[in-house]
């Protein structure tokens, strides 16, 4: 008998040469109809697979992300079935599954797929799809797949470069594939799909290749999935954050300053500054103390602290100064320089913890192709903190930075977040730098704060900082796409690189323990997704103007400037439009521009001091007439509601 673990930790025998699919049988008739892929001991199976040892199984559906790999990659399968019948002499590459769906790259040669052949393509795929064809996954040899493929130069460099005894193809239906692997049972599940786009990509991702073109599509277990999944693009198109940021006026980019260099325009500095001003705040009530550093540093900094090795052939070359062999470097990251300033003067463990604050801009080399908007950029800035510590601060200071990350998300309106414990990679450990001692106490560390804190984990391996392990924090938006925001890491390692000490009371030297910590991140990464999420509709305290002051007619100015001197009193961020529109022409205008109130004024408001107030999106309701202290309240109110207070 063979012992098969579950993931709730229970172990139940088997005979040798039981499948997954028996497995979950075992468990559930109405569960097993609904299991289309399987892993066992971490390796991808098919739920048809003999299991002959011990071992860890997770049985996956369409809901889990290991079903919808399996789901999307055996579409492509699929695809490029119908991609040899109606382009014959075509040569397929690779088809992987990818987030939200699959690809295939394809060399057409003197063919072309266009716009019009998609239909036909997604019709096709559907009808061999309904034919329940079963993917049965073979062990071939070297030399009868290279005899099969003795056409296509892509998969015969794919097969040269695998040992004999591990090559394997999947068949179904009259198709045959060069594959490792993780399809769902039959194609009978594949019930919608749809080509999305078609674009290029050189083989292998190298531009010395050739260009293949590259035939983007996605698939779904129900014609509704599909359904919503397409609404859900428009929405994302409607709330692009580069949409946005240009018809609100908040950022642009010029070739002439250079791509990945944002500039920040009036509204969206203002916009910024009041994010900064937001958490300098609950930063001074925390204890930081606020520091700033330059935006270059000598290369021996970024040497010593592993970032030269970590950024440096990827990222911006070396800055050569007059001097002879003087070089420095754009700024990386920020905790070198933080580093530097801790050393500045020695320190006792009652001095400990010090936290150093700075919104840092950073300079980082990003491939052409892989920019976008303000999302990937080449100069970003980090709101940054790097906090000194004794070991025993280590838990109470990593907790309040969780506190923190909360508050922030909590005023934003992110409610909906897991906390991720991204580890080491179990095997390779070459590209981080430390101790296993230092790690095994820093992955601790961040293990049991999160676990004090109630927090929603998953562990992640591999997705550790080069310097130490971390908390990500992995927020879903409104429309449910998952974006890495804030980040706590524990760091072991650059104390020691940069030999940071602090006396104890045992009056020896010490190391302190660093904790790097970000609740934004990025401020530009963070603006988009705050753009996105909102559809630019901030909260009303971070709005660039809470409201516009419209006048019905000139007569009326007058007493628009007095409303708008009154509301600078109260602290409302208010503008007057006395553009000689008409008034349905300045609500436009306004809805566009996303302000939460339009304060109309005409003659019944001066006649008996008031306001009519039209909120945002709200057409077709009625106004209400209020004075200017009974408005004040209601903004307070709101933001109130909104901006929590933080608490230490």
């Amino acid at each position: 008998m063979i012992k098969i673990t579950l993931p709730d930790g229970s172990i139940k025998e088997f005979a040798p040469g039981i499948t997954p699919m028996d497995v979950a049988k075992s468990i559930s008739e109405g569960f097993a109809r609904n299991v289309i892929s399987a892993s066992f001991d971490g390796t991808t199976v098919e739920t048809t697979t003999p299991l002959t040892t011990d071992g860890s199984l997770i049985l996956y559906t369409w809901n889990d992300e290991g079903g919808k790999k399996a789901f999307w990659h055996s579409t492509s399968h699929v695809m490029a079935q119908v991609l040899e019948e109606m382009y014959p002499g075509i040569k397929l590459t690779l088809g992987p599954a990818i987030s939200n769906g699959f690809y295939y790259d394809v060399d057409f040669e003197d063919q072309k797929i266009t716009d019009a052949d998609f239909k036909k393509i997604e019709d096709r795929v559907l009808e061999i799809s309904r034919g329940k064809h079963e993917f049965k996954l073979r062990p071939v040899s070297k030399a009868v797949a290279l005899e099969l493929y003795k056409d296509n130069v892509y998969k015969t460099e794919l097969i040269t470069n695998l040992e004999d005894g591990t090559i394997t193809f999947c068949d179904h239906d009259t198709f045959t594939d060069l594959c490792r692997g993780g399809h769902i049972p039959n194609t009978g599940i594949i019930k919608a799909m749809k080509i999305m786009s078609v674009a290029g990509a050189y083989w292998r991702g190298d531009e010395k290749n050739k260009q293949l073109t590259r035939v983007y599509g996605t698939s779904f277990p129900k014609q509704k999935d599909l359904t919503e999944y397409l609404e859900l693009l428009e929405e994302a198109k409607r709330r692009d954050h580069r949409k946005l940021g240009k018809e609100l006026e908040l950022f642009a980019f010029s070739q002439k300053v250079g791509a990945g260099l944002p500039l920040w325009l009036p509204k969206g500095a203002a916009l910024r500054d009041r994010l900064e001003q937001f958490l300098k705040k609950a930063q001074k009530k925390g204890g930081y103390e606020q520091v700033v550093t330059p935006h270059i540093g000598q290369k021996e900094l970024y040497v010593t602290s592993g970032h030269y090795a970590k950024y440096g052939a990827d990222s911006f070359q070396p800055i050569s100064t007059p001097a002879e062999g003087e070089e420095f470097l754009l700024k990386p990251m920020n905790c070198p320089h933080h580093c530097e300033i801790y050393n500045v003067r020695p320190w006792s463990y009652k001095d400990l913890p010090k936290r150093y604050a700075e919104f840092g801009t950073v300079y980082r080399y990003e491939q052409s192709g892989e920019l976008h908007g303000l999302t990937r950029v080449r100069g970003f800035t980090q709101d940054d903190a790097h906090i000194f510590c004794t070991p025993e601060q280590l838990d109470e200071e990593f907790k309040k930075v969780i506190d923190l990350v909360l508050y922030v998300f909590g005023s934003l309106g992110f409610e909906n977040f897991t906390a991720q414990i991204s580890l080491r990679d179990k095997e390779n450990r070459d590209k981080y730098i430390g101790t296993d001692e230092n790690w095994e106490k820093a992955e601790n560390a961040i293990i049991n704060a999160a676990a004090d804190k109630g927090l929603n984990t998953v562990v992640e391996y591999g997705e550790a900082a080069f310097y130490g392990p971390k908390l990500d924090f992995m927020v879903k938006d409104a429309l449910g796409r998952q974006w890495q925001l804030g980040t706590i890491q524990v760091d072991y390692n650059l104390p020691e690189r940069f030999d940071l000490t602090y006396k104890g009371s045992d009056n020896e030297l010490h190391r302190p323990v660093m904790i790097h910590r970000a609740p934004f991140g990025s401020m530009e990464r963070f603006i988009a997704i705050l753009l996105e999420h909102t559809a630019g509709n901030f909260p009303l305290w971070l709005m660039p103007e809470q409201a516009i002051i419209l006048s019905l007619s000139e007569k009326y100015e007058i007493y628009a400037k007095k409303v708008l001197d009154l509301l600078e009193n109260h602290e409302i961020r208010a503008l007057i439009d006395n553009r000689n529109e008409t008034i349905g022409k300045k609500i436009r205008d306004a809805e566009m521009q996303k302000t939460p109130f339009m304060l109309i004024v005409g003659e019944e408001e001066e006649k008996n001091g008031t306001i009519s107030i039209r909120r945002h999106g709200q057409e077709g309701k009625g106004n209400i007439s209020v004075t200017i202290e009974e408005f004040a309240a209601i903004v307070n109110e709101e933001i109130n509601k909104t901006l929590k207070v933080f608490t230490v």
